[in-house]
């Protein structure tokens, strides 16, 4: 007997499958093994949406997205709620350099005392490398104070340079660092931090301290300096999380089809919803490299920030054994996008409607 199925009822099944499939958007190589024989990922893909109700999903959801953009794009003038919202965001944001600094502070603390190089896929000794252990630990307290935060940045983005090129590359796991070291290049500890109290104390007339600290100078000087820079950290930040997005979903999931299917297998994705395997990791690959592209673009910024909040989440709740700490860098990430908005060279920002205030609050002094 043959069933009829409605193309709303499709499109329901489409977005429900997207939504619950967010676990699946993880890190890979946190919590698989090796995979064993590749796959071939052209084939795989093809063969995936060759099945008539694969195709029907795959394409009832990206329809149904796409509908639901153009009628908020349509609507979003008419919503007030909206406006203030972004307004009130911009207040917000003086305290994105204390975002940033909590959401790399943590990790590098915890891979000092863990042992690895910023991926927990890249392990280190601790017994025979104590001082990479004592690297990583400072410079996760350094942040999380926020004490000599540019040196301590740019010393973080030497050490993972280093990593990258004499090391492993596959630190690009944990490309989110980068992104966020830069940031703080610009903006410094902001407040509230170490580096904020100890000008405050030193640039007071009188003060026993302002008599020794020989660093109030320097920091002064690398305030001004970085002042006309400052209103280009939104984009730093969401193109280096973009770019994260595209690496997940393209590399990790479309281009190794077989170590992705092991997380659908290992969690047993497919008894939560009952379709393909093969559209689980079809489906997650293509929703991270659409999220990345749209924040490449600087396009729904900060709708775009919101979703991958929720599918860090998701995915933390549904992989029960998938490192937190690797995804903390993420998760500030995606919060300062949200609160910052998509800066200059955006989409956003030639097209939309910014809120007053959106780009002075990421250009405001420390």
């Amino acid at each position: 007997m043959s069933v009829r199925v409605r193309p709303t009822v499709v499109a329901a099944l489409a977005l429900f499958a997207t939504l619950v499939a967010r676990p699946a958007a993880a890190h890979v190589d946190y919590v698989t093994e090796d995979s064993g024989d590749p796959l071939d990922a052209v084939a795989f893909t093809a063969e995936v949406l060759s099945e008539p109700f694969n195709a029907a999903l795959f394409a009832g959801s990206g329809i149904l997205a796409l509908a639901g953009l153009a009628v908020y794009l349509w609507v979003r003038p008419t919503i007030v709620d909206i406006v203030v919202l972004r307004e009130k965001l911009a207040g917000y944001g003086d305290l994105v350099p204390w975002m940033l600094r909590l959401a790399v502070g943590l990790p590098l603390v915890g891979a000092g005392f863990q042992g690895y190089f910023f991926a927990p896929t890249l392990a280190f000794d601790t017994a025979a490398s104590p001082f990479l252990r004592v690297l990583f630990i400072g410079l996760g307290f350094l942040l999380l104070f926020g004490l000599a935060t540019r040196i301590t940045a740019a010393v973080g983005l030497l050490t993972y340079a280093w990593v990258f090129f004499a090391v492993d590359s596959l630190v690009f796991l944990a490309v989110e660092y980068v992104p966020v070291f830069l940031a703080l290049l610009i903006l410094g500890g902001g407040r509230p931090s170490a580096d904020d109290m100890l000008l405050a104390v030193a640039s007071t007339p009188g003060s026993y301290y302002g008599r020794v600290d020989p660093v109030q100078y320097l920091k002064s000087f690398l305030d001004r300096t970085t002042a006309p820079l400052r209103r280009y950290v939104p984009t730093v930040l969401r193109v280096g999380m973009g770019v994260s997005f595209v690496y997940l979903g393209l590399i990790q999931k479309l281009a190794d089809p077989a170590s992705a299917l092991q997380v659908v297998e290992k969690y047993d994705l497919t008894s939560v919803v009952p379709v393909d395997p093969g559209l689980w990791v079809v489906g997650a690959g293509v929703t991270e490299i659409a999220v990345g592209i749209a924040l490449i673009a600087g396009f729904f910024t900060r709708g775009a920030a919101a979703l991958s909040f929720v599918l860090f989440t998701t995915t933390l709740f549904g992989l029960p054994d998938d490192p937190v700490l690797a995804h903390v860098a993420l998760f500030g990430m995606a919060s300062a996008v949200f609160t910052l908005g998509s800066g200059p060279l955006a989409f956003d920002y030639w097209f939309g409607r910014p809120a007053l205030g959106d780009e002075e609050s990421a250009v405001a002094a420390d």
